[in-house]
């Protein structure tokens, strides 16, 4: 009966989405019960992303005004039980540091149009990028410095179209796109996760662009020739407001299978499908003896980055400018604006390992997670938080432990490196990485105390650190955390026991708490193999006796 209502359940999500959606290709016409192509208003040419919006809004009139009350849109989160203000808006992070000072190229993903200062109007509808999400041709393309645009024109170097994302930048044809939109799809979220800090899979490790049409073996429920899931599959919405946050995230989901109506609307956990006793009854049925303190990513996540796309492990921002392009006489070699050419390094899989813009790196592939107690809740440092430059500083925390029943063992992504802080204050610092023009940022100019002074400046004028640059800095060391809960393999490539029920295994530097094979005393298997050995022989003595002196009597 359970396996019946897991197939109805999983046919009911599956069946909520066009298989077409969910692949990230474009979609056939006719999944919608309205036909775009036919409305007066989209029959035109369009000029700029918020001439669509405007148009979108005649008939969505309350789109605007609610995907403006999501995390989404403000890119920051009132975290309730820290009482931290969260968000990219505000917290630093391990690899281009801060969105401070650098708008335009971050808020390249940001769900609008034309974040550029601090200054946004976060009010003004028309900013509202409604094809970002609804895009279905795969021509949307939002370029990689222009503050959430779109690309109006073709943009060529050395007489071929600039590659960004993976995809040539060429006009797009607004018009059509706004004919053509659908259901979000894993192209849709994918061109700003997949694509986060840098670069394709940079950042989480278990997002990058092999999950666009991936197979079984790399994620059983995004299998574009099996259940198809779409990311809106799980992450379900309501008034676009998206389940599932790495901010205030459900460690242990206790309310079961989701069923339509219930007080517990989203299926951003593996519970919701699945229910707290997932396998088959067994042998003493151990395996849903473990739900309650282990993940379900943990046994069924054994590596991520397992597409073939590598994901960044280390970034060392110290190194930033140590090593320039230069010429066979040993001179500087500089652009047609008069500043240093990009120098790059790459090793034998043709994986960057040095920028001269920003630093060094070491990337991976099928990587094993590192394991943590979690309760859902991580404390990040903020730019007005001291630290201690002695130690490595943890740019966010993860919470939990063993003794806590809202805690299970989750794998996460440890992302290690160096960033800059600042020698007087003790306290990490915004760098000013991007600047179209290019004196100020450290991409173009190389010159740290400049970038760090424009960098922290505006984090000061924002209210996100107390004091500016000083005009000393140094290099901390650094990780930081990324939860892995997408990639998910199939139940035969799933973790064995003694994966972690072992001296050596994955569960190694998990303390404060007795596990099986883990933590047996040599000594003491010694003694409890001898004792067994002991009565055994005194068994076979006894009955060796037994039948010699019934022999004698008889």
């Amino acid at each position: 009966m359970r396996t019946l209502i897991r197939i109805c359940l999983l046919l009911l999500v599956a069946g909520s989405w066009s298989a077409a959606a969910s692949t990230g290709l474009p979609v056939k016409p006719g999944s919608s019960t309205a036909d775009h192509g036919k409305f007066a208003e989209l029959q035109k040419d369009f000029a700029s992303g918020p001439e669509v919006t405007r148009a979108c809004l005649a008939c969505h009139t309350e789109a605007a005004k609610q995907l403006q009350q999501t995390t989404h849109w403000k890119w920051e989160f009132n975290q309730p039980q820290t009482g931290q203000l969260l968000g990219k808006k505000h917290e630093p992070n391990v690899f281009c540091g801060s969105l401070k000072s650098n708008y335009p190229r971050c808020t390249s993903c940001h769900i609008g149009y034309g974040w550029e200062d601090k200054d946004f109007d976060f009010t003004a509808e028309q900013n509202v990028d409604c094809l970002a999400c609804h895009d279905t041709t795969a021509t949307y393309l939002k370029t990689e410095a222009g503050a959430g645009h779109p690309a109006y024109e073709d943009v060529l170097v050395n007489g071929e179209y600039k590659i960004e994302n993976k995809r040539p930048v060429k006009k797009v044809d607004l018009g059509m796109v706004a004919r053509n939109v659908g259901p979000t799809s894993r192209q849709n979220c994918g061109s700003c996760h997949f694509f986060g800090g840098g670069g394709d899979g940079v950042k989480h490790g278990d997002l990058d662009s092999s999950l666009i049409n991936p197979d079984r073996a790399l994620d059983v429920h995004m299998d574009a020739g099996g259940l198809n899931f779409s990311c809106a599959t799980c992450h379900t919405s309501d008034e676009h407001s998206v389940a599932g946050s790495r901010y205030a995230m459900e460690a242990k989901d206790t309310h079961g299978i989701d069923i339509p109506g219930s007080s517990h609307g989203g299926r951003a956990s593996c519970e919701s499908c699945h229910g707290d006793k997932p396998h088959d009854f067994g042998v003493n049925n151990k395996l849903n003896d473990h739900t309650g303190k282990v993940a379900c990513q943990t046994c069924h996540i054994p590596e991520f980055a397992r597409g073939g796309v590598p994901t960044k492990m280390y970034w060392d921002w110290s190194q930033a400018g140590t090593k320039m392009k230069r010429d066979e006489n040993g001179e500087l070699v500089l652009n047609a604006k008069g500043k240093p050419v990009l120098y790059f390094e790459y090793d034998d899989n043709g994986w960057m390992t040095y920028a001269n813009h920003k630093g060094e790196f070491r990337n991976a592939v099928n990587v094993p997670p590192v394991y943590r107690w979690f309760d859902g809740q991580v404390e990040y440092t903020m730019l007005d938080d001291e630290i201690d430059p002695e130690k490595r500083v943890s740019v966010n925390k993860v919470k939990g432990s063993h003794d806590d029943p809202d805690s299970r063992i989750w794998p996460f992504k440890r992302m290690t490196g160096k960033q800059p802080y600042d020698k007087q204050t003790s306290r990490l610092l915004a760098t000013n990485v991007f600047g179209p023009d290019g004196d100020d940022a450290l991409w173009t100019n190389f010159n740290w105390v400049k970038a760090l002074m424009v960098g922290q400046a505006d984090a000061v004028a924002t209210g996100a650190a107390p004091d500016p640059f000083s005009g000393k800095h140094g290099f901390v060391d650094n990780e930081m955390f990324w939860p892995i809960t997408h990639m998910v393999a199939p139940k035969e490539q799933a973790l064995q026991c003694d994966s972690c029920h072992a001296r050596d295994g994955r569960l190694a530097e998990l303390k404060g708490f007795y596990m099986p094979g883990r933590d047996s005393s040599v000594w003491v298997d010694r003694l409890g193999t001898w004792a067994i050995w002991a009565a055994l022989a005194g068994v076979l003595v006894h009955l060796l006796g037994r039948i010699i002196f019934g022999r004698k009597r008889s």
